[in-house]
């Protein structure tokens, strides 16, 4: 199944789940009804930062809408993965583990192209975000702290404000990132 589908699907039932309309959900999460009818249709490859809207004005973790529902045991292999990509091109997460009621955290592997910075526009509240840099260097702003992070350097943070992603180094960078949602 493709991952518009997928999305359309959670979110459809999620907007049900909490008896919302098209236009309720819409002025919620600052989207257009049509753009949200687009999704929950699948004719529509929304964004890194409309996922996060959407998910945000449902109260759900931000692998809510990406994961189809299936057995306990899982393989995945990242080849298998359809990639989440920024408006650029330059940022892409692979989304290996979607929370679920047995679990309250999402496990990604991040790619951020040399020269490249992304801006999350944060997470639920109390959220955590865990990061552990695997291949070359990131620069992480958070709440107007700057954190230089090499190859297997790690930082803990509160997620819920937004925080940007920077590779000011001439090569690709990977890291994985572990979100924590305690209250969910």
């Amino acid at each position: 199944m493709q991952i518009n589908s997928i999305i359309g699907e959670n979110l459809k039932k999620l907007r049900l789940e909490r008896n919302l309309s098209l236009r309720q959900l819409s002025e919620i999460a600052d989207l257009s009804t049509v753009m949200l009818s687009q999704i929950e249709k699948g004719d529509a490859n929304p964004t890194i930062n409309t996922i996060w809207k959407i998910t945000d004005a449902l109260h759900v973790p931000y692998t809510s809408l990406l994961e189809k529902k299936d057995l306990d045991t899982r393989f995945v292999s990242k080849s298998s993965i359809q990639p989440q990509i920024d408006d650029t091109g330059h940022y892409r997460i692979f989304c290996y583990y979607a929370n679920s009621p047995e679990r309250n955290f999402e496990l990604f592997e991040l790619e951020l192209d040399a020269m490249s910075s992304y801006t999350s526009v944060g997470h639920p509240a109390q959220s955590q975000e865990y990061i552990i840099v695997i291949e070359g260097e990131l620069e992480m702003k958070v709440n107007d702290e700057h954190h230089r992070l090499k190859r297997e350097d790690s930082l803990l943070f509160s997620s819920s404000s937004p925080h940007d992603y920077c590779n000011y180094t001439d090569r690709l960078a990977k890291a994985y990132i572990i979100n924590y949602y305690p209250g969910l």
